[in-house]
This record gives C-alpha cells, sequence and structure tokens, in this order.
C-alpha cells in the first residue's frame, strides 16, 4: 500500500513537471520575434542624392550604397534592411508610397522628412538667380509654411509610423546648415546665406518640437556639419551644379559618412 503511494505521487510529480515544461515551451513558442529589422524612409537626404554609386533598381530615386542608411546596414547587419527613401520625397509620398516594409518586426526608423515640403529647391533656385530681396522673401514664404502646415504634415507621417511599427526606436535626422558665414565665398551675398542657414535653422526646430511630441528622437547633424559647410574649406555639400542640378545642395559622399552616419549611430 505504501509502495503503491509512493508511485502515486512519483506519477504525480513527474506529469507535473511535464506540463511545467511543456507549458514554458509553448510560451516560449508564443513569444514574437525580436524587432530588430531596419526601415529607411525619407527624402533625397536619407536616399543619398549627391554621394553617388547609386542603387540601378531604385530609378529616379538615387538611393546609394554611399548613403548614412546602407552604410549604418552594412555594418550593423539588422535582420532585415528596407531601403524606401525616394528623392523629392514630401510627406504625402512617404504616406503613400514609403511605409510598406514597416511592421511589429521593425527595430529601428530613420527617416529625413520636410525640406521639400518647403520647398526648398525652390528656394535654394529663386535664391542663386534672382535679387537679394526677392531670395529673402521667398525664404519668409517658406517659413511662413514651416509653422503654419509643415508640424501638421509631420504629425501625420510620425502617427503612422508608430502605428505601422509599434515597437521601432524611431530616428528623425535634420539638415545642415548650408554656409560657412563670414569668409570670402563667391556667389550668394552674405545676406543671402545667412537667411538661408536661419531658414534650415527654423526648419529643424519645428522638426525638433514635432519629434519631441511623438517620442521620438531628433539626430541632429548641424554639429557634425561644422566646419565642412559650403565656402569652407573642405565642404561636404555639393555647391550648384549646373550640369547636375539635382545634386546641388545635397551631401557628398564624405557628408553621409562624415556627417550623417555619426548621428544615426549615435541616436539609434
Amino acid at each position: 500500500m505504501r509502495r503503491s503511494r509512493l508511485v502515486g505521487f512519483l506519477s504525480s510529480l513527474l506529469l507535473a513537471a511535464g506540463a511545467a515544461l511543456t507549458g514554458a515551451a509553448t510560451a516560449q513558442a508564443a513569444q514574437p520575434a525580436a524587432a530588430d529589422g531596419y526601415v529607411a524612409l525619407g527624402d533625397s537626404y536619407s536616399s543619398g542624392v549627391g554621394a553617388g554609386s547609386y542603387i540601378g533598381s531604385s530609378g529616379d530615386c538615387k538611393r546609394s550604397t554611399q548613403s548614412h542608411p546602407y552604410l549604418w546596414a552594412a555594418a550593423h547587419s539588422p535582420s532585415s534592411f528596407d531601403f524606401t527613401a525616394c528623392s523629392g520625397a514630401r510627406t504625402g509620398d512617404v504616406l503613400a508610397e514609403q511605409l510598406g516594409p514597416l511592421s511589429s518586426a521593425t527595430g529601428l526608423v530613420s527617416i529625413s522628412i520636410g525640406g521639400n515640403d518647403a520647398g526648398f529647391a525652390d528656394v535654394m533656385t529663386t535664391c542663386v538667380l534672382q535679387s537679394e530681396s526677392t531670395c529673402l522673401s521667398r525664404i519668409a514664404t517658406a517659413e511662413a509654411y514651416v509653422d503654419s502646415t509643415l508640424p501638421g504634415n509631420l504629425d501625420g507621417v510620425y502617427s503612422a509610423i508608430r502605428s505601422k511599427a509599434p515597437n521601432a526606436h524611431v530616428v528623425v535626422i535634420g539638415y545642415p546648415r548650408f554656409y560657412k558665414l563670414g569668409t570670402t565665398c563667391l556667389g550668394l551675398s552674405e545676406a543671402k546665406r545667412t537667411a538661408i542657414n536661419k531658414a534650415s535653422d527654423h526648419l529643424n526646430t519645428v522638426i525638433a518640437q514635432r519629434v519631441a511630441a511623438h517620442g521620438f528622437t531628433f539626430g541632429d547633424v548641424r554639429s557634425t556639419f561644422t566646419g565642412h559647410e559650403l565656402c569652407s574649406g573642405s565642404p561636404w555639400l555639393h555647391s550648384v551644379n549646373w550640369l547636375n542640378i539635382g545634386e546641388s545642395y545635397h551631401p557628398t559622399a564624405a557628408g553621409q559618412s562624415g556627417g550623417y552616419l555619426p548621428v544615426l549611430n549615435g541616436a539609434a
């Protein structure tokens, strides 16, 4: 009788242990995959226009193997890398065309966006080709747009990213100042250059405010580009290039690796 009770007791222990192990295995199997995929969104500053080495399949989006997203992915080997940033993109383009790869498995998202919404290309064209007063007026119009309309556009993009990638760390990267001031420089006047730099600062400030409101991280590239602006001894930006106008005022390969990549590394 005692032996029978002992056998029964041991059998119960084994069954309980087996159930516990099975439950643990089931729970472990039910855990979602680690969120460590990387998705790079945004405009030409993210796609790498100006850096060369464009991926043929990217077409007019001009995604470069010298861009900071591509360099980051090569160095860190995320479980997946989706590169949808595209030259000329505005906030509406990101919403319509770039968010497909985002999912709960996305661990990192980087994006630069807002410059095209504010009319960056037209501002630069106006300031290069027209008078100082016309340049300053066009900049004022762009800044008014940045204050009145851009915040809502950014909110729409940032909310969509969070909805589609709930586990992702999101890094929103800003724009550099374009000119070194107080030095001899052919081309634009000091007043035009000063106004363009202030406009870039204003754009970065508004972007950073919306980034903070969404709990994302703002990557400020102005410090890494200091000393490498146009009119400096070693610029990391293309000046106006009439033979390849699309690359004008975009980071060079050195600007991507030396100006943008360290900021992404520090924020990711």
